[in-house]
């Protein structure tokens, strides 16, 4: 009998584990992929209230989650296709140095976070500023507090 308890209780765990990353797919260990995340973070893992970067955590608060043409000014997305991606609040202060001495966002702090996640591929872009950002095209092309976008995968 306590076998079948202990497996029920495991197996009720992993449910609501696969049901919480269903819901928030950028959750976990990424890899970095592109160029600027290899030359700048490396490796992140992003939780429900921190990212982590070169073992330093910073704490996250979501803010929102974007709409389909939202997304497209950030990223390569297709406006018409259902994107899962969040707004989230973070403050990594201008002089934290990571990966050969590279910061996120030059001499300015970075404040907010953008995730995007497509099949085992994250993209995330950082911004700089006070406001949070204006997530149209117009906005984004001429956009001073676009630090620069990221590319993990699983």
């Amino acid at each position: 009998m306590r076998k079948i308890f202990k497996a029920a209780i495991a197996t009720l765990a992993l449910t609501l584990s696969l049901c919480a990353t269903a819901q928030q797919p950028e959750r976990g260990y990424w890899r970095a992929a592109s160029n600027t995340a290899t030359g700048v973070t490396s490796d992140i893992t992003i939780s429900e209230t921190k990212l982590i970067i070169g073992f330093k955590p910073y704490i996250i608060a979501p803010i929102r989650s974007l709409k389909p043409e939202e997304v497209s000014a950030v990223f390569d997305a297709d406006a018409s296709a259902a994107v899962l991606a969040t707004v989230y609040r973070l403050d990594i202060p201008a002089a934290q140095k990571f990966e050969h001495k590279n910061t996120l966002c030059g001499s300015d702090d970075t404040h907010y976070m953008v995730t995007y996640t497509t099949g085992r591929t994250l993209q995330v872009a950082f911004f700089s500023g006070d406001a949070v950002p204006v997530f149209t095209f117009d906005a984004i092309s001429h956009s001073t507090s676009l630090c620069g976008t990221f590319t993990y995968v699983r």
